[in-house]
């Protein structure tokens, strides 16, 4: 199987670059996430070592902040059976699991890609991320476009 790439959005008052580089093994769950599509974007297509961009949201200055990659293979986010969570579900069942996760692992933290930056390359202007009303937390991202952001960006980040 050829290796996928995504981007994963998170607040940083939720879980940050900064939280994960602390975080054991500098893993951590992604957990939360209670939109169908990006669920299935975890259940059905990401693969371990799949390559993540690793994106702050909802935040005075929103973009890549990192990459990541997929180290775990989805599995029943514990959070939905926590009635103190957030994210809590009250129709989700240990036997019947509405909602998934994955573990990601840090490989790389640099100076944060902004969203504006993004937004001036050509060879980015098709990414779900910079369409209007894209509202998911978890997109993918093809090849030329990661292999841009990673070369051209990243190195210039560093």
């Amino acid at each position: 199987m050829t290796r996928k790439y995504w981007l994963m959005k998170s607040e940083p008052t939720e879980c940050s670059i900064d939280d994960v580089e602390r975080a054991p093994r500098q893993t951590v769950p992604w957990v939360g996430v209670r939109n169908y599509q990006a669920r299935n974007f975890m259940r059905d297509e990401m693969r371990v070592g799949d390559g993540v961009l690793f994106y702050h949201s909802s935040c005075p200055q929103p973009g890549i902040a990192g990459l990541a990659e997929v180290s775990r293979l989805a599995y029943p986010d514990e959070t939905q059976f926590d009635p103190q969570s957030p994210y809590f579900d009250a129709k989700a069942t240990r036997d019947v699991p509405r909602w998934l996760n994955v573990d990601v692992v840090l490989r790389a933290k640099g100076r944060l890609i902004a969203l504006e930056e993004l937004r001036m390359h050509p060879q980015l202007a098709a990414m779900r991320v910079l369409q209007r009303g894209n509202r998911l937390s978890i997109t993918p991202v093809d090849a030329a476009e990661w292999r841009f952001i990673c070369e051209r960006l990243w190195n210039a980040a560093s």
